[in-house]
């Protein structure tokens, strides 16, 4: 027994979720922008993520399906990122309820072409019916439906058809929805006001709050109520069964209430994966979920819900499926009723509601409810315990809930003006988060950046294997496979062994009149030993015969004595079998990134280093650099955290340094010879500044070894000087994260780049 209510409880938290968030452009001062959808974001008609809704102004953001609502919301705060970085000086609108709108100016209505002369004829309809002020009003969708095998194991030993059980489930949790719906307005209602430019026929029932913010002083959903997004008249489907629904639908279809299904402004739709709420494929299909539509942007919350928020929603829905109905024959109508009192005089702390015909207060009723939520979840072991007490807050408290802190800070600050300071804090965070990928924060970034840069142009992205960071991108009917961002099907896998030996590299470039380093194979110490009167007191570099990321590489640009090269031979012998003693090419090292028969970026990479103060320690500067949000570890962030390893500790000992020492204010110094960014090196820029000609030698480079995607390390002495260089290596599956991201300089869409590469160029 205790094996099959585990089983239940499992079953009960698996699901599919998926959350459409509306919201409107708007210029630097607030009004709608009138600018076409941007074209950053890619065609509209056809973008999966990313689209318009009634009007041109309007972004719909639009999450695929997840199996849990965190994996949702961190979709959706990516989107949300994507799209404020790509609208230029416009920014989101954080609230549901329109911003400044034009007296009399035209608002544009979204504009699918000729591919969407059905979607516009709609639009057109809505407008002469509601008017557009009312159409712009934004919301959450949030879509759920159950995992398939708690709908199996509920119906075990039903005497009903599958089918038949499986969409009255979904009518039952519906009918119960319907019921209660008002405590969702309650909780997530966020629109307690509107701006003055707002329909007449409403502003003029209210009472100006401040210069541009107008409200009845107890509103707490004003999009709930009869100024936001409802019918004309109340209308109540019938949800017994999905024939009596879709046969109701329909009768309001042809008494001219509505024009088509989705004209039907209920807090709660049924939906069909194969046609959404189209009613003849509803009924051949039967119902694959719901969408919740009665929410609320939270404009406290840069995706417009809350995580915990969502978390409350999905333990919500899973009670209503599982409680039992009430026999109240009027309840549709009370729901209504509920709704709207609650929308319009949720703030007022007497405001009284109706349970089954009899009258109660609000507080009452909705702790009732959430006492019987938190017995539920107990009750079955559901883990939601922690959302329990920001909701119980806001029903004992109605100061604490979003409509009453929104509208003390509009009263403060006016409508218009806190908005905009709320869209620009979640543009910052846009910002500062502009190299995540939400959600997949523990893949590598280079992966990441590719990722941003597919959902972007609207392309479909699996995981297919998250620690091997292998992709699958999709596009039409192309399909590619990418590891770590860099290796792809453009690849040849000959090329990949050449540049991971760097003696066929070095032999292969020679060939092809590049220059390269002299130097010699090493295999044992005595190898090291006869070799030693060659390279005694030169410049030299040792390191493994195949390497990446800077392992194993030691740098004598002065000379060493032979006792320091052995200590440094059986460094890297430790990576290797086969260790490279090279000559040191004078110069700055550039790393030029190859990508097709272009150079996508160069940067200058610097040497771990740190700045003195006159008072810290080596060790305390490293660790105050290492608190950047940009460095971290495992090549998750756009720089590496510096380590004071060995390495550290013998390039400081020839400058009379160890980590304890304290460096004089402004004092400079390198802790490394090698300028890797995965050492803790620091990234520059250099695309602009560096002539051509040594792009076309980067690109011969590449060509040469037969690599489509490639890292060449190069040696300039001088970038006035033209011709003088030496190439020291050419990486196979470079990062791009530092081209994307440098330290200093202008950075660049690799991604896109990358996604170019593969896709013939196709945005």
């Amino acid at each position: 027994m205790q094996k099959q209510f585990n089983q239940l409880t499992k079953q009960l938290l698996h699901g599919r979720f998926a959350i459409e968030r509306e919201m409107l452009r708007v210029t630097p001062d607030g009004t709608l922008a009138a600018t076409k959808h941007p074209t950053a974001l890619g065609d509209k008609a056809t973008h999966p993520y990313i689209t318009t809704d009634f009007s041109e102004s309007q972004i719909e953001l639009i999450t695929p399906t997840f199996p849990t609502v965190e994996a949702a919301h961190d979709f959706l705060q990516t989107l949300y990122d994507i799209t404020a970085l790509n609208i230029g000086d416009e920014r989101l609108w954080p609230q549901s309820m329109p911003c400044a709108l034009p007296d009399g100016g035209v608002i544009p209505l979204a504009d699918f072409g000729s591919s969407g002369l059905e979607a516009g004829r709609y639009r057109e309809h809505l407008l002469q019916k509601y008017g557009a002020k009312k159409q712009l009003i934004s919301g959450i969708h949030f879509n759920f439906s159950f995992a398939d095998e708690l709908i199996a194991s509920l119906y075990e030993g039903s005497p009903e058809r599958y089918d038949r059980f499986k969409d009255d489930l979904y009518l039952k949790l519906v009918r119960n929805y319907l019921r209660t719906r008002w405590l969702v307005v309650y909780l997530l209602g966020g629109t307690p006001a509107v701006h003055t430019s707002y329909e007449e026929r409403c502003v003029s029932q209210m009472q100006a709050l401040s210069e541009d913010v107008y409200s009845n002083t107890t509103a707490l959903s004003y999009r709930n109520s009869d100024c936001g997004y409802t019918n004309v008249e109340p209308l109540y489907p019938d949800y017994s069964t999905l024939s009596d629904y879709t046969a109701s639908v329909r009768r309001f279809i042809a008494q001219g209430d509505i024009a088509n299904p989705n004209e039907l402004y209920s807090p709660i739709r049924l939906k069909t994966s194969r046609g959404g709420n189209d009613l003849e494929r509803l009924e051949t299909n039967g119902i694959d979920y719901i969408e919740i539509r009665n929410i609320d942007l939270n404009p406290f919350e840069k995706t417009g819900i809350a995580l915990s928020d969502l978390k409350f929603l999905h333990v919500f829905l899973l009670y209503l499926t599982l409680k039992d109905e009430t026999r109240f024959v009027d309840w549709q109508a009370e729901a209504f009723h509920n709704q709207q009192r609650v929308a319009k005089q949720g703030l007022s702390p007497t405001l009284m509601l109706y349970r089954d015909g009899e009258t109660l207060a609000l507080q009452t009723y909705a702790r009732d409810l959430l006492d019987e939520i938190e017995a539920f979840n107990d009750r079955y072991a559901l883990g939601f315990d922690d959302v329990f007490a920001s909701v119980r807050n806001r029903i004992d408290h109605v100061e604490a809930t979003y409509a009453s802190r929104l509208t003390s800070a509009m009263m403060t600050d006016g409508y218009t003006k806190w908005s905009l300071r709320q869209a620009e804090l979640f543009y910052q965070d846009a910002y500062a988060n502009r190299f995540r990928m939400h959600g997949y924060t523990d893949m590598e970034l280079s992966t990441q950046i590719l990722m941003k840069a597919a959902l972007k142009r609207g392309y479909a992205v699996d995981v297919i294997d998250r620690d091997d960071q292998f992709l699958r991108i999709r596009h039409g009917n192309q399909t590619e496979y990418v590891k770590q961002a860099t290796k792809t099907s453009k690849d040849n896998y000959v090329s990949v062994l050449m540049m991971e030996n760097k003696t066929v590299t070095k032999h292969v470039l020679a060939e092809h009149g590049i220059r390269v380093p002299g130097g010699i194979e090493l295999r044992s110490e005595a190898d090291l030993q006869d070799a030693w009167t060659m390279f005694a007191n030169e410049p030299i570099v040792l390191k493994p015969k195949s390497t990446n990321f800077g392992i194993g590489i030691h740098i004598f640009k002065d000379g060493t004595t032979f006792e320091e090269a052995l200590e440094a031979f059986r460094h890297a012998l430790a990576f290797d079998d086969v260790v490279l003693l090279e000559t040191f090419l004078p110069g700055k090292e550039y790393r030029f990134l190859v990508i097709g028969d272009e150079v996508a970026g160069i940067l200058h990479r610097v040497p771990a280093n740190v700045t003195g103060d006159g008072v810290s320690t080596i060790r305390e500067l490293v660790a105050k650099k290492n608190e950047d949000p940009l460095r971290g570890k495992g090549y998750k962030t756009p720089l590496e955290k510096i380590d004071i390893d060995d390495i550290v500790i013998a390039f400081l000992r020839p400058q009379g340094k160890t980590p304890d020492s304290v460096l004089a204010d402004g004092e400079l110094v390198f802790l490394r010879e090698n300028s890797n960014i995965s050492t803790g090196g620091d990234s520059i820029d250099y695309t602009d500044q560096i002539s051509d000609s040594y792009k076309r030698i980067a690109v011969e480079s590449a060509r040469a070894i037969g690599a489509t995607i490639c890292g060449v390390d190069m040696m300039i002495p001088s970038l006035a000087r033209e011709g003088d260089y030496g190439i020291i290596e050419l990486n196979f599956n470079p990062a791009i994260h530092i081209h994307s991201f440098p330290y200093e300089g202008k950075e660049r869409p690799i991604g896109e780049t990358v996604l170019d590469l593969l896709f013939d160029g196709k945005g």
